[in-house]
């Protein structure tokens, strides 16, 4: 069963960049598709972005451009690059994986990270 640990959030001001890293352990990280979600106080889960085991990617709408997914096999990492980061950003981040394809519901995926709070000051 694999596992995902989280790391790089934080407070940065609007305009700025962080690096957001999901790194799995205890199985085949690399057959799987991994998505990144964020949820803010209130609010649903939304979809974020995703990668999938051949290193497709897909991003929601308002993240293109902006955010950059990538993924190191060898590191059974996944990464989230964010820029040009704005207030309306500022939302717990989750990285979950499923097996091979990306789905946009976050009910498709059964294995998520501890979450990292992302917060942009304006």
């Amino acid at each position: 069963q694999v596992s995902l640990v989280q790391s790089g959030g934080g407070l940065v001001q609007a305009g700025g960049s962080l690096r957001l890293s999901c790194v799995g352990s205890g199985g085949t990280f690399r057959r799987y598709a991994t998505a990144w979600f964020r949820q803010s106080p209130g609010k649903e889960r939304e979809f974020v972005a995703a990668i999938t085991w051949r290193s497709s990617v897909y991003y929601a709408d308002s993240m293109k451009g902006r955010f950059t997914i990538s993924r190191d096999n060898a590191k059974n990492t996944v990464y989230l690059q964010m820029n040009s980061l704005k207030a309306e950003d500022t939302a717990v981040y989750y990285c979950a994986i499923r097996d091979y394809t990306y789905n946009v519901s976050p009910q498709e995926y059964a294995i998520w990270g501890q979450g990292t709070q992302v917060t942009v000051s304006s």
